[in-house]
């Protein structure tokens, strides 16, 4: 951080709200997904062997997914903020020209620790939902950590973004259900 940048406090209460983070599902987003994380399944990119299997379209992929669960966290907690576990269930798809709404929700603080509920829906119903553990270094309940970023700060949506948090967390995170 340069001398004259001055540091936010991040506050973690359980009870808290993250802010909604709205991602546009577009097919450059599923299928950049799918190839940054080695997932090289028909249904995440050839619309046309999607159908032949009972898809209305392509969808996306668990593991970008998790990429922008992660991303959702991180991006609220700041560049401290480290994942410890992420476990998530899909439910409704993503598929082309939706849009996924990401909300979480503080359960628990334990320190610098807390764990996050998050739900992201789509038109159909709920994608994903799941727990993430993060640590944030010197946070606690109530108390403030430097993490550079406002609690609740979210970029933008964008492929580049998702694909390069999902490469990430292919690695780094674990995933529960179905692929």
């Amino acid at each position: 951080m340069k001398g004259d940048e001055q540091s936010t406090a991040i506050r973690i209460t359980a009870g808290d709200a993250l802010p909604p983070l709205e991602i546009p599902i577009t097919r450059t987003l599923i299928v950049a997904g799918a190839i940054a994380s080695r997932d090289y399944q028909d249904v995440h990119h050839d619309a046309e062997l999607a159908h032949q299997k009972g898809s209305p379209d392509i969808f996306m992929n668990i593991l970008t997914t998790n990429g922008l669960v992660g991303r959702y966290i991180t991006d609220h907690f700041g560049p401290t903020a480290v994942l410890r576990k992420v476990a998530i269930r899909l439910g409704a798809p993503n598929y082309p020209g939706d849009t996924m709404v990401l909300t979480g929700r503080v359960e628990e603080v334990d320190g610098d620790t807390a764990t996050v509920r998050v739900v992201g829906a789509n038109g159909i119903g709920k994608h994903v939902t799941g727990t993430v553990t993060v640590t944030v270094p010197g946070a606690g309940a109530g108390a403030g950590a430097a993490a550079g970023v406002p609690a609740g700060a979210a970029a933008d949506a964008s492929s580049a973004g998702a694909v390069r948090v999902a490469s990430a967390a292919a690695g780094n995170v674990s995933s529960q259900g179905p692929a």
